[in-house]
């Protein structure tokens, strides 16, 4: 249980920071670190970085919309099928980073039992 909030904690922190300099694939890259350093048991290899990621997104993209009043988040929603609703355009965003993180922590367990074996 230590290990999942370590875990959830620091792939925030770290797809924060690579953030700045990387991308939007940096989210893969801190699941993908974070489950090679802080090992996870079954399911949680996939879900604690695909919640972290979830927060993470769903928190940062509310931030920059409501700065401009959620004008380009309407905009989109409009083009999808949502009925210009942002907060389900925010939800749906945070749901796809948070697959992208979680099959890419899935991904850094595998290595780490690799080089284990090898």
């Amino acid at each position: 249980m230590k290990n999942n909030i370590y875990n959830f904690f620091a792939t925030i922190i770290i797809a924060f920071v690579l953030s700045f300099v990387l991308p939007w694939w940096s989210i893969m890259t801190a699941a993908l670190a974070t489950s090679l350093f802080i090992p996870l048991k079954k399911a949680a290899v996939f879900f604690v970085p695909f919640l972290a990621i979830l927060v993470f997104w769903g928190i940062y993209s509310f931030i920059l919309s409501s700065a401009n009043d959620y004008t380009l988040a309407k905009r989109i929603a409009v083009l999808l099928p949502l009925d210009g609703n942002p907060f389900i355009l925010m939800l749906i965003t945070g749901i796809i980073g948070g697959l992208t993180a979680g099959i890419a922590a899935v991904f850094g367990k595998q290595i780490a039992l690799m080089s284990k074996k090898g």
